[in-house]
């Protein structure tokens, strides 16, 4: 790996797919969403919801959010020292009730008996909010996965997002989910969480025009310096075949890096994308190539009959 950094002048790997908030790219739909939590949370809303599909970066936008928090200062002077919010992540919230509220424990730093029972845990959570809000802190849980907690485990949370002061609430939760979550939360059974959804955002893939500086973005802060590095064929054929989700555009632009590598080439081609293409499940594959031949066939062969019938 080392060697192929150095073929192309790069620090590290561009294309991770490990959820780096370094190359958290503000594109307008991206930071769109980023504004949108940072507003609710401000605003003291009890819930907010982050949809989107497989590979959309959701997860990035979680922890870059969690980063803005930790580095906004109080409100007001009395504040208590440090940020003003205290923030809680649980990235695989497919637990039991009890065991959701110990992790929201765990994160919160709380030192508490292994067989604490359900009324003491809530009883030492609901102490735990209110010293924050002493403080001039508030709490931010954000949930990960969310389209795979459990409908009682999302029920237990809301119960707790009742503690409020007469201005704001106690605690405040941001769910991520997969589109799956939308309907999740369309059962009677919780339809008081889904009533207190004030703030929602859907995430998309990038757009055609986002591409190119995706791209070039993840390689500036690689340590890349040098010409273009992707062809402009290879970035409309990088697009077609990823559909625009982040994910799939890393491990094709990933893959296509190290054909180019192998072949020495200092530059990727639309032929690179097409290979790694084909290696990677998820992946579209392109038809247009053979639609325009056979609509090449089909215009020589007009024209072919067309001059043999003036003859």
């Amino acid at each position: 790996m080392s060697i192929y950094l150095e073929h192309f002048g790069l620090r590290e790997a561009p294309f991770s797919i490990t959820p780096d908030t370094a190359y958290f790219y503000a594109c307008a739909d991206y930071q769109e969403a980023l504004n949108t939590l940072l507003i609710a949370v401000r605003n003291g809303e009890g819930f907010i919801k982050i949809t989107g599909e497989v590979g959309t970066g959701k997860t990035l936008l979680c922890r870059r959010f969690l980063v803005a928090l930790e580095r906004t200062s109080p409100d007001n002077a009395t504040s208590a020292s440090g940020p003003q919010f205290v923030t809680a992540y649980i990235p695989t919230p497919f637990l039991s009730p009890h065991n959701l509220l110990l992790a929201l424990a765990d994160e919160l730093d709380l030192d508490l008996p292994d067989d604490v029972s359900q009324h003491q845990l809530v009883k030492e959570l609901t102490a735990a909010l209110v010293r924050f809000s002493r403080l001039g802190k508030r709490v931010v849980l954000c949930l990960d996965e969310a389209q795979a907690i459990p409908l009682e485990s999302l029920e237990t949370i809301r119960l707790l997002t009742n503690l409020e002061t007469e201005k704001t609430k106690l605690l405040q939760i941001v769910l991520f989910g997969q589109p799956e979550l939308d309907q999740k939360l369309k059962q009677n059974s919780i339809r008081q969480l889904t009533q207190r959804i004030t703030f929602h955002f859907h995430l998309g893939p990038l757009r055609r025009t986002d591409l190119d500086t995706y791209l070039s973005h993840r390689l500036t802060v690689a340590g890349f310096s040098g010409p273009r590095l992707f062809s402009r064929g290879s970035v409309r054929s990088l697009y077609l075949a990823s559909g625009g989700v982040p994910r799939l555009v890393n491990i094709l632009a990933n893959k296509a890096l190290m054909l180019s590598y192998g072949e020495g080439a200092q530059q990727v081609k639309v032929r690179h994308i097409r290979a790694a293409q084909r290696d990677t499940v998820g992946a579209k594959i392109s038809r247009w190539p053979w639609i325009i031949a056979v609509m090449i066939v089909a215009l020589m062969a007009a024209l072919l009959l067309g001059w043999v019938r003036l003859r």
